[in-house]
């Protein structure tokens, strides 16, 4: 990422965001004869309440929103395009308008801004391309009796969010702001949309990812506040956000867990307090900025703003206070292996063996492989519960068999698991040898997933490309020490495998401690010489991955081990506990 002014900035001191263009908008009393203008009078439905279409019929009022937000001391404005994609905008027939609307929205907002910039160069301002989350969620479902159902696919969203973006960039945004996301799976959509964008113009934006909580402290979609840092952090972000929500008070906790967990800046904007009975927001523009002033004063954020009730007035309270603070410090890199399904999972050195359930993949128990054949989905769910309840820290999912059409089985089920927060709680390992089970898997799990596997069996550049696609979803991979010579079976070979897969992965920004190596763990005592020295040799290649490939993990199949063994248990439990 370039290091642009708008950075500089950052490191020198708290920058204000604007508040709520909705709660402006109310202001104006607009008539649905506003909302339609000239080019929309004849449409064939009410447009009254679509405020992004005001970017294109009453920009003069959007305008004069921004001006006033400026002069009150706002850093960065966001443009009039929450809703402005193509889903949102169906509900008024205006799908077509998505591009226009956008572009519209943010030529209006830079306008703006460089005029209070040219009016004072050493206070710059910025426009931040508002994105928010729709009313779809990919990650629960849409209808009571069909867990597994969604209203919307990870594609559709995708596409709608990338249009979007196209508009927002060529108006002349300074950054993306992706805002009030209760679904995590959403955000990822729309991060892959941008990154989609971004590669194609080998140009980057910088990124605010920004979610929203329910009354449990916990995304709508069921995440902790350090689950959802650790499942949108892929898209490297300027910050992240809470926003919305609560009152400043209510998200303070919140903002600490945040805080804490977050390698990189941190924003907030909360609403003018908790709603009255009207669903207004009745808190002063003095008692907003006084509990904004203690995020400030406990070192949480470098940029904050208001939501939902909050005005010029309430921005112009934090200007005063905002000065006399420095903004939050840049934490020092802990690379360390994070994953995440609703919660969190940490793998440091100084925790034992990650277990992995594995009686989810069809070859690995033929009762949850005949369950997903019959379509019995609800009844193989409870195999993958049973393993979060014995201790499996991971879930692995694998559909791979002949009878089972891989990419719509493991849509499904994955969905269904994400219906369980007893089971969702887990991150998950999507298992498959074929790209469009992995894929649709990576498109079904809101939080950080592993996908299993990559290898270099079929070259370099498909190596890359998957990987690459793997890191637009935030997942980790495992790499199987696979070329295209073949299997690495002795320790030289692995060691070989292992090396080249590293310096690819982490020369092309893959961070090294998303890099998972499974050096084969294969099976001994076959009556073939040549195997008795598999053991040492996975022993051995995993000591020297360790030492040598910093910041990588290692699994194995310990059961592989044994595999001569089957039907003599004691035998086989004695091998693997060695």
């Amino acid at each position: 990422m370039t290091h642009t002014p708008l950075h500089r900035l950052l490191d020198e001191r708290i920058l204000l965001l604007d508040g709520g263009l909705g709660t402006m908008i109310q202001r104006y009393g607009l008539a649905e004869a506003d909302f339609r203008g000239e080019r929309f009078a004849a449409w064939d439905r009410p447009l009254k309440g679509c405020n992004d279409l005001l970017a294109l019929t009453r920009p003069d009022i959007i305008r004069e929103i921004h001006e006033r937000y400026l002069a009150a001391g706002s850093d960065i404005i966001t443009t009039d395009s929450f809703n402005a994609n193509a889903l949102s905008l169906a509900d008024y027939g205006l799908s077509e308008h998505v591009y226009e609307i956008n572009r519209a929205a943010a030529e209006t907002a830079r306008a703006a801004a460089d005029a209070f910039t040219a009016r004072n160069p050493t206070k710059p301002r910025f426009v931040g391309g508002s994105m928010g989350p729709t009313s779809h969620t990919l990650s629960l479902s849409s209808k009571v009796d069909d867990p597994a159902a969604r209203d919307v696919a990870f594609g559709e969203l995708e596409a709608a969010y990338y249009e979007q973006a196209r508009g927002l960039a060529d108006g002349g945004v300074d950054l993306v702001m992706l805002e009030t996301f209760f679904d995590t799976l959403n955000a990822k959509a729309a991060i892959h949309a941008l990154e989609r964008l971004f590669t194609e113009r080998g140009q980057r934006l910088p990124v605010v990812v920004s979610g929203t909580l329910t009354p449990s402290g916990r995304t709508l979609s069921g995440q902790t506040v350090e689950a959802f840092c650790a499942s949108v952090l892929h898209a490297a972000p300027l910050a992240l956000s809470l926003n919305c929500s609560f009152g400043a008070r209510q998200l303070l906790p919140y903002l600490e867990r945040l805080a804490a967990a977050a390698p990189c800046r941190v924003a907030v904007y909360p609403n003018a307090g908790l709603p009255n009975l009207m669903g207004g927001y009745d808190e002063t523009p003095a008692q907003f900025a006084r509990d904004v002033e203690e995020y400030m004063r406990r070192g949480l954020v470098n940029m904050a703003g208001g939501c939902c009730g909050t005005t010029p007035e309430h921005i112009f309270e934090l200007a005063k206070i905002a000065p006399r603070y420095a903004p939050r410090p840049l934490p020092e890199p802990r690379r360390e292996t994070v994953l995440a399904g609703l919660e969190p999972l940490r793998i440091v050195p100084e925790a034992n063996f990650v277990n992995v359930g594995e009686r989810t993949n069809v070859a690995g128990s033929a009762r949850f492989a005949r369950l997903v054949r019959e379509g019995a989905y609800e009844e193989a769910l409870t195999v993958a519960r049973a393993q979060v309840e014995a201790g499996a820290q991971v879930v692995d999912v694998c559909m791979d068999d002949g009878l089972i059409d891989g990419p719509a089985a493991m849509r499904t089920f994955l969905n269904l698991m994400a219906s369980d927060p007893e089971i969702a709680r887990v991150p998950v390992m999507i298992d498959s040898s074929e790209w469009a089970t992995l894929r649709a898997g990576l498109e079904s799990v809101q939080g950080k997933a592993i996908v299993n596997s990559l290898s270099l069996k079929e070259g370099e550049q498909e190596f890359l490309a998957r990987a690459r696609a793997c890191r637009r979803f935030g997942a980790a991979v495992v790499v199987m020490l696979f070329d295209e010579r073949g299997q690495a079976d002795t320790l030289e070979r692995k060691i070989e495998v292992a090396e080249r897969a590293y310096r690819l992965l982490t020369a092309d920004g893959f961070p090294a401690e998303d890099i998972v190596f499974d050096p084969n763990i294969l099976a001994v005592a076959t009556g073939i010489a040549e195997h008795d020295g598999y053991a040492v040799a996975f022993i051995e290649a995993t000591r020297w991955i360790k030492s040598h490939l910093r910041g990588a993990k290692v699994s194995g199949g310990v059961s592989n081990l044994s595999f001569a063994f089957r039907g003599n248990n004691a035998v086989r439990e004695a091998m693997h506990s060695a």
